[in-house]
């Protein structure tokens, strides 16, 4: 399968898992997607599907309770300074990534930092929502190391 995402519509076995982003213009965040992360347009709206590398993102829009969610309101996050759920990128070469999707519009908070264990930066969607880029330099020795203790 490589890099390339199962069928979102009818997987041939097992699941595909997807990140829901509700936001406020579905049309401008499909854009960005497109735009800055080079996403596939599956669906345009209603909702829109975009295919990223094996994994989906569906775009929808703000609204109220459905029958199957009676309680449950789809809300865009409030600001951007508030963290609720935030999407995790991981590449082979943090720099690289974050200087093409800077140069297609991409705003970061910072350039990418070295904590050690990994490398990562983040940028915000339209909407506010946190997209972590980020890059392993020994996460996965410390987590071995931590296992065999």
């Amino acid at each position: 399968m490589g890099n390339e995402a199962p069928d979102y519509f009818q997987p041939e076995s097992g699941l595909v898992l997807t990140h829901l982003l509700i936001v406020r213009d579905v049309d401008r965040s499909r854009e960005f997607y497109q735009r800055v992360l080079a996403a596939t347009v599956v669906r345009e709206r209603q909702p829109a599907i975009l295919r990223f590398h094996n994994s989906y993102i569906v775009i929808n829009s703000e609204g109220g309770p459905t029958d199957d969610k009676p309680d449950v309101r789809a809300q865009a996050p409030p600001d951007s300074s508030t963290l609720s759920s935030a999407m995790n990128i991981r590449v082979t070469d943090v720099h690289a990534v974050y200087e093409q999707w800077r140069s297609r519009g991409g705003e970061f908070l910072t350039k990418p930092k070295d904590h050690g264990v990994e490398i990562r930066c983040y940028l915000r969607d339209p909407d506010g929502y946190l997209i972590e880029l980020g890059q392993g330099t020994g996460i996965l020795a410390e987590m071995d190391r931590a296992v065999s203790a």
